[in-house]
């Protein structure tokens, strides 16, 4: 049997083939009863639509790009899950690239999604300048982009979505001291990323505020692997640094350095305790658990997804910041016990 063909459907209607395709892609303009009728024929007839042609003619693929620097962790897996959670309900499909912290792989990335002619890209960088001036060129062609934890210079106006990592990082740099921890180590983030940046901020901040800052305890690494973290305390004990606790910029370096010092007869909390920042379900999958900002990471994904949706249906829609709540969870890590 011949397949029914968009004119099949136009003659049976008596509607035109832009009113049925647009019907098919549930335009907002078409009337609710054609829209109807459009597809009750089209179900009755057996019409199958190509949706990627229909798209592509009124100029939408009904894609969002999705670039991430990782997706080894937890962490942007589920902020995914947010994202799809929201644009299940649009019609809309996800584009997955992942750039292995490397910000040439991040614009071959975004340069192959603007190839795709993808509606929108929701981005966690891997490097705050190294890209910058493509965003903007990009957002300038007519692709809206929205960045999360990670974000670009404040030169860019853009839309984003974030947690205050300074004040977060503070008040576990906090929890840290109340335990009676005088000596307390950071394990940076890479220095090419902003969040990096507030949270060794932060950190520092309660270490001034007590008396207690010693630069010799930041420890700055190049990734945030759990290699990272294990060669970042392997440094400290190379160099003799005295150190009673850790506050890590991720839940994978806490977790590699955790591992070498237990490897090394160094037990966690009662000689050394260990926070870290991220909050992803490896925080709470190792033993002992650890301490962590724990940020709402599929929320993140929702609302960058809203984000970016405003801004495809209008190019001028106002530009928004979206600061989360995050919450600490207080585990075995830093529970030292007392003698």
């Amino acid at each position: 049997m011949k397949p029914i063909t968009l004119k099949d459907l136009s003659k049976y209607l008596s509607l035109s083939t832009s009113t049925i395709s647009r019907a098919l892609l549930h335009d907002k303009n078409i009337n609710a009863a054609t829209k109807k009728r459009v597809l009750e024929a089209a179900e009755s007839l057996g019409y199958k639509p190509n949706t990627t042609a229909l798209n592509l003619r009124y100029g939408k693929t009904k894609c969002i790009g999705f670039v991430v620097p990782e997706m080894v962790t937890p962490f942007s897996a589920s902020v995914l899950k947010g994202v799809q959670r929201f644009l299940n309900e649009t019609g809309y499909k996800v584009i997955i690239l992942e750039s292995d912290e490397n910000p040439q792989n991040e614009r071959e990335n975004l340069l192959l999604l603007e190839q795709f002619n993808v509606d929108g890209i929701i981005l966690n960088l891997c490097h705050e300048t190294y890209n910058e001036h493509l965003y903007e060129q990009i957002m300038e062609r007519g692709t809206p982009i929205v960045f999360f934890d990670r974000i670009p210079g404040k030169s860019l106006n853009v839309s984003k979505v974030i947690v205050n990592d300074h004040i977060q990082a503070s008040l576990m740099v906090e929890h840290l001291i109340s335990n009676g921890n005088n000596r307390i180590a950071h394990l940076m983030g890479p220095a090419t990323v902003r969040n990096a940046t507030e949270r060794a901020m932060g950190y520092q901040r309660i270490l001034f505020k007590h008396g207690i800052f010693d630069p010799a305890l930041m420890i700055q690494t190049d990734g945030t692997t759990f290699e990272h973290g294990k060669r970042a305390v392997m440094e400290l004990l190379k160099k003799e640094i005295a150190f009673d606790s850790i506050f890590a910029f991720t839940d994978t370096l806490a977790i590699g350095a955790m591992n070498y010092l237990l490897e090394q007869n160094i037990r966690v909390p009662d000689a050394v305790s260990i926070c870290s920042f991220s909050g992803t379900a490896l925080s709470s999958s190792v033993f002992p658990p650890i301490s962590s900002v724990e940020q709402p990471l599929q929320e993140m994904g929702v609302a960058a997804a809203q984000l970016v949706m405003e801004q495809i249906i209008d190019r001028d829609s106002e530009r928004k910041t979206i600061i989360l709540d995050a919450k600490i969870n207080y585990r075995g890590s830093t529970n030292r016990r007392q003698h």
